[in-house]
């Protein structure tokens, strides 16, 4: 379904799923008519494909330049993490292997200071959709967007150390293409019109995380002359790995990538070529290794890298 929601023909993702157009038209139906209270939980079958074989990046860079003017002219948002809190409740109160995503803008504090409210809420809001559609194209799911930063996950179906490989893959891969998208699809509209170019620094990193519930979020909705009451959990997702990934992600220079010691052992040896070791002091960087009890080694993007 996120392959279908990302503009995916039916056509490409029955060749990659190995079922015919057909079927792939009729999981489409079933889940679009399902009842919005039902707990939809497709995500782990997309952990098992290599997503950046079928994922155009001319056409990511091509529709990312058309929202983004569009979010400029017509302040049009179209974003929904409804997927992810239906993911999420199935997964309340467990532990979970997740590969984590922290995207965060570079210079946030110069641009509000330099900025007039709605041109700055023109930007955060063409980058926080850019980056969600990208997240989901790759099989991912938004967990949440705090300020200037978006928070996103990826499944792994199982604690199995080979199980990390595609999500992390999917997920490096996913990153590479943000930084394409930003410099070539959002950067050249903003521009266009007189909006400062935006940046990024991003981090990823897989481990266990706890997912909780704090509380409902209740809401009333009219029907005619009637008041309907409607709860949804308010969940989040707690664990070592979360904290890792929003500080290894501080760490990043501007448009660069910075990834964990397990996400650079589980990717393939192409993406590996497209990262150096991270050089960091001890009294900068601490996190000690649950494999190797020494200090959790980090990877950084190799500036000299076309992204595209």
């Amino acid at each position: 379904m996120n392959l279908y929601k990302s503009g995916i023909s039916l056509e490409v993702i029955a060749f990659q799923t190995d079922l015919d157009v057909q079927e792939v038209q009729n999981i489409v139906n079933r889940e679009e008519q399902k009842n919005s209270d039902e707990k939809i939980y497709t995500a782990p079958s997309l952990s098992e494909f290599y997503l950046d074989a079928i994922v155009d990046i001319d056409e990511l860079i091509k529709n990312a330049q058309a929202r983004t003017w569009s979010a400029l002219q017509a302040k049009e948002f179209n974003i929904s993490t409804e997927d992810s809190r239906q993911i999420l409740e199935n997964l309340l109160e467990s532990k979970t292997r997740l590969v984590i995503i922290h995207v965060d803008l570079v210079g946030f504090t110069k641009l509000c200071m330099s900025l007039p409210a709605n041109r700055l809420a023109d930007i955060i809001r063409a980058f926080t959709q850019e980056v969600s559609i990208l997240i989901a194209s790759y099989g991912g799911y938004i967990l949440k967007f705090v300020g200037d930063a978006v928070l996103g996950f990826f499944l792994v179906k199982s604690s199995e150390k080979n199980d990390d490989k595609l999500p992390c893959i999917n997920a490096v891969n996913c990153a590479l293409s943000m930084i394409s998208v930003i410099r070539h699809g959002i950067n050249p509209i903003l521009s266009q019109y007189d909006y400062p170019e935006i940046h990024v620094r991003i981090g990823v990193d897989v481990g266990e995380n706890v997912v909780v519930q704090y509380g409902w979020e209740t809401n009333i909705l009219k029907h005619g002359t009637e008041k309907i009451l409607t709860k949804k959990p308010i969940i989040d997702i707690l664990g070592y790995t979360i904290s890792i990934a929003v500080k290894m992600t501080s760490l990043a220079e501007s448009d660069q990538i910075v990834i964990g010691q397990m996400v650079y052992d589980s990717v393939d040896k192409t993406l590996k070529e497209r990262f150096k070791e991270f050089p960091i002091h001890t009294e900068v960087w601490n996190y000690i290794s649950s494999t190797t009890g020494g200090i959790y080694r980090l990877y950084g993007s190799i500036r000299d890298y076309t992204y595209y």
